[in-house]
């Protein structure tokens, strides 16, 4: 890894580490400049590394002028989660407006802390379709799987990142240590991608949509209740105060950072410049979900806006399509479009993450159900290893871990077609993606970046980093895993993986 970017890397660190940001009006404007010189285009710049795609989300909020929209799946309480919160205070503290959309399935912040935040003048927290957490007692959450099990499963999946209405992030990574390299025991490969100019007026209309939605609700709105069904939370001056100071204190606290990262500050001006050489402009299009996917109410089914582009996406390649996806599950419309595909004469390669590798036992068993109809189509499927030998690069403090690595999976959603042509987003290649959660992405047309990224998955599925599907690596599993797997294949659970 370059010198330089491991100094960017540190430099950001003491960025989001340092209670009080001063915005560098300089820097923004250069990017502002660069927008401006490119109207009718949009810029892209892949962060296909944890570490480069933290850099550029909290230098972009510490140096933020205006606004801060975020829309997130996962936030957690870990390390990441905790410092990316104080950042967004920090950001509203020096009179940035922050929005932040949070799915409720999985959030985990305290209640007090969630509601102290929202009650900053800058800062406005909605939860997405509060069934299960935020404000919701164990019992009313039965209540609610029982009478609307499709309510409860409808989840917003968008993961985006948008300044000042002219910059935004967009892809696969959550708010949690592991999307970010920064876990020491299970770590994603992910990636995202950094957009600027006239695509990110269709991602703040998208954000806007949510917004308003009714089932964006916020957060006061979930801890006004009184009675058997929701829940009273409030907190006074003193506890807001001190809830700040204690995010504040964790931010600053030495053992959240190496010392050595304030030798490194001087970095980021010379990190940018490269940056703006490196970014390309050419026509991107985003593609999303409407808030509630469909009209649907009772079925599982129904698909929605993002998969109707997917699809469009799919049926137009000619010679091969290249897909990175942390979940394989076909539905019989996808597995359709796989034959057609195949009888055109289009190569199919995907990776994906194998037994050994995945986080998500449900999801696998509705592959292994599937993998030797997949394997006889023609499709060439590769397994991820749980110890690939490109962690080491991926991994900037690899050598900490060197005694026990964490283990590494596929959690990156990327499509190329015909090398020219690049999707990359939230959108599994499973039936959740494809009729339940909503889902947003980035499609560029520009050869290229294309070729790049799919070289990207290509070193990914090599034979050090990953295993053929057809060898039926399960073995390089434990056996607790391998009889979960087992009794999960049994289940009718298909739709809901």
């Amino acid at each position: 890894m370059p010198l330089l970017l491991i100094r960017m890397v540190l430099a950001w660190l003491l960025l989001l580490t340092t209670a009080v940001a001063v915005a560098a009006p300089r820097d923004m404007e250069q990017v502002y400049q660069e927008i401006a010189r490119h109207p009718d285009q949009s810029g892209v710049y892949v962060l296909d590394r944890g570490e480069q795609a933290l850099l550029a989300r909290a230098w972009l909020a510490d140096h933020a002028r205006q606004s801060i929209e975020v829309q997130y799946f996962i936030w957690s309480t870990d390390n990441i989660g905790v410092l990316a919160s104080e950042a967004l205070l920090r950001a509203a503290g020096r009179g940035v407006k922050v929005r932040v959309i949070v799915d409720d399935l999985m959030i985990d912040a305290p209640d007090k802390s969630l509601l102290a935040l929202a009650l900053h003048p800058n800062i406005d927290i909605h939860i997405y379709n509060p069934r299960h957490s935020v404000g919701t007692p164990w019992y009313k959450r039965l209540i609610n799987v029982t009478t609307d099990f499709r309510g409860v499963n409808q989840r917003m999946h968008d993961k985006t990142f948008i300044v000042d209405g002219r910059i935004a992030i967009v892809g696969g990574r959550n708010m949690a240590d592991e999307y970010y390299d920064y876990d020491q025991e299970y770590n994603f490969r992910d990636r995202d991608a950094l957009v600027l100019g006239k695509v990110v007026q269709d991602i703040v209309a998208s954000f806007e949509r949510f917004w308003s939605h009714p089932l964006s609700v916020p957060v006061q709105q979930r801890f006004n209740g009184l009675g058997l069904f929701k829940k009273h939370v409030s907190v006074n001056d003193d506890e807001v105060k001190t809830i700040y100071r204690e995010l504040h204190d964790y931010a600053h606290a030495p053992d959240n950072f190496k010392p050595e990262v304030r030798d490194a500050i001087s970095s980021i001006p010379e990190a940018f410049d490269r940056l703006a050489r490196e970014i390309v402009w050419t026509d991107v299009y985003f593609i999303c979900d409407l808030p509630g996917k469909n009209s649907k109410r009772i079925a599982l089914s129904g698909g929605g806006a993002a998969t109707t582009a997917l699809v469009s996406m799919f049926a137009e390649a000619r010679k091969r399509i290249t897909i990175q996806s942390p979940y394989l599950v076909l539905s019989d419309e996808a597995f359709a479009l796989f034959r057609q595909a195949r009888k055109r004469g289009v190569q199919i390669r995907i990776s994906t993450n194998s037994l050994a590798s995945t986080d998500n036992m449900m999801a696998f068993s509705g592959y292994r159900n599937q993998r030797r109809k997949l394997i006889k189509l023609g499709v060439e499927v590769f397994e991820y290893r749980p110890d690939p030998e490109i962690r080491q690069q991926l991994l900037e403090r690899y050598p900490v871990y060197a005694r026990k690595p964490p283990v590494f999976a596929i959690h990156a959603k990327t499509m190329v077609v015909d090398g020219d042509t690049v999707f990359i987003g939230t959108y599994n290649l499973d039936p959740r993606s494809e009729n339940l959660n909503t889902e947003v992405g980035l499609v560029v047309s520009h050869a290229p970046l294309a070729a790049a990224v799919e070289k990207l998955i290509e070193v990914d599925m090599l034979p050090e980093n990953s295993w053929p599907a057809r060898d039926r690596p399960d073995s390089e599993a434990g056996l607790a895993k391998r009889m979960k797997v087992k009794l999960l294949q049994l289940m009718p659970i298909k739709p809901l993986l």
